[in-house]
């Protein structure tokens, strides 16, 4: 998740420093040109945030405001958690600054065990303490303020993949491995992964085999760790210094 934050704000940087970086005398045609460009870039970014984090938030406080109508508490499911009366099971959070809830199904709590809904519930706790919400949204900024040939949503897959891994990790902390990978394979058989602005435990169905696989992944790769956060911290700073140097020779 480090590498990938890394190298989205390296992009970032480099697409604002790049048309400021060639400014370095007097302003001809084509530093003109790269301001504009670089202007450009920082207009999209600017409303593709807008846009993008106003929708989100009307769809999860109107979303909020139908749960509080229609959901009902539940012994078996212990904390603030919505319940919805719906057979299929599901299970999803609603994030917010001030306001967030942990939704899950009727479904779910039949067809879990106890300790399956234990680990559900501290799967999407982990997104709310976490604000992988706040993570998700800033690539999705990124993603709508490209055009298609310039963004990659190969990112953006990933990203959404990461977190959910994350929060499995942060769930087994506090619940049995076991509970959880069999809690995920029951949740994807009900297809439905909550509404596509919350955050789902079977929200990425497509890699859950890849998330059950690494529940059984307990080593510390703490090697692999340094190596990434190396890579990291080269993707932001290279980048910037090559922006950066014209300026430093200049003055």
């Amino acid at each position: 998740m480090l590498l990938w934050q890394g190298v989205a704000l390296a992009a970032v940087l480099a697409a604002l420093g790049a048309g400021l970086s060639v400014v370095t005398g007097p302003v001809g045609w084509p530093d003109l040109v790269a301001l504009v460009l670089t202007a450009l870039v920082l207009g999209r970014l600017l409303l593709s945030g807008h846009l993008v984090g106003t929708d989100l938030r009307a769809l999860r406080r109107r979303h909020r405001e139908q749960l509080d109508l229609l959901a009902r508490a539940d012994a078996r499911a212990p904390g603030r958690t919505a319940v919805l009366e719906h057979d299929v099971p599901v299970a999803y959070c609603v994030p917010g600054r001030r306001v967030e809830r942990v939704v899950v199904s009727a479904g779910t709590l039949d067809r879990l065990s106890p300790a399956e809904v234990s680990a559900v519930l501290q799967h999407e706790r982990a997104h709310l303490r976490a604000r992988h919400d706040l993570v998700l949204e800033a690539f999705s900024v990124l993603h709508h303020a490209f055009p298609r040939w310039v963004s990659s949503a190969a990112a953006l897959s990933e990203v959404r993949l990461l977190v959910e891994v994350l929060a499995d990790r942060a769930a087994t902390r506090c619940s049995d491995r076991r509970a959880l990978g069999q809690a995920l394979l029951t949740l994807a058989e009900g297809r439905a992964g909550g509404p596509d602005f919350a955050l789902g435990a079977a929200a990425v169905e497509s890699s859950l085999l890849v998330r059950v696989r690494l529940l059984g992944d307990r080593g510390p790769h703490r090697l692999q760790a340094v190596v990434l956060v190396a890579l990291a911290v080269g993707v932001l700073v290279l980048p910037t210094a090559f922006v950066v140097w014209p300026w430093l020779r200049t003055y």
